[in-house]
């Protein structure tokens, strides 16, 4: 009986963190097209990113990753820097 409870907790645990992540960050100073593209361009190179989407009216950013992956605050702030943007709040969503 322990290993079946072992067994199921171990399973949970690995399923758990092979879940992909949501990142929800905004962006300050995005105002056209040609930026929402190239922030969005720049994110698809990340090798741990699987989709990312922005929306430029509210100038939102939302990086979904592979599954068991994450991309660091830090990292975030880079690629949105590099792009010439200033970086907002980030939200995680599993």
């Amino acid at each position: 009986m322990r290993h079946i409870i072992l067994t199921v907790v171990i399973l949970a645990e690995l399923s758990g963190s092979a879940l992909a992540e949501t990142i929800k960050t905004t962006v300050n100073g995005m105002v056209c097209t040609f930026g929402a593209t190239g922030i969005e361009k720049t994110f698809r190179k990340q090798p741990k990113v699987s989709t990312v989407k922005v929306d430029l009216p509210k100038k939102l950013v939302t990086i979904t990753t592979k599954p068991g992956k994450t991309l660091s605050d830090a990292k975030i702030k880079e690629v949105i820097t590099y792009s010439g943007y200033a970086m907002g709040r980030i939200v995680r969503e599993n």
